[in-house]
């Protein structure tokens, strides 16, 4: 399985791909708001959700693993 981490802290804003969903390299795994900007956070690859570790309002730390691809 791959990881998709968080690029910076912030707070899960949006997850836009739940456990099941199909995504393109690039697509948006997760939205992260920090400082009132809101930054996507892309898949590395093509592959489809297998976990989501965070819920919208969880506060992340740069690094953390917020969902992973199989």
């Amino acid at each position: 399985m791959i990881p998709v981490t968080a690029p910076m802290a912030g707070v899960v804003y949006q997850l836009p791909a739940p456990v099941g969903t199909d995504v393109g390299e690039g697509d948006s795994v997760a939205v992260l708001e920090s400082m009132k900007m809101h930054v996507p956070v892309p898949a590395p690859r093509a592959g489809r959700i297998k976990e989501v570790r965070v819920r919208e309002g969880d506060f992340v730390e740069e690094g953390d693993i917020l969902a992973f691809l199989e």
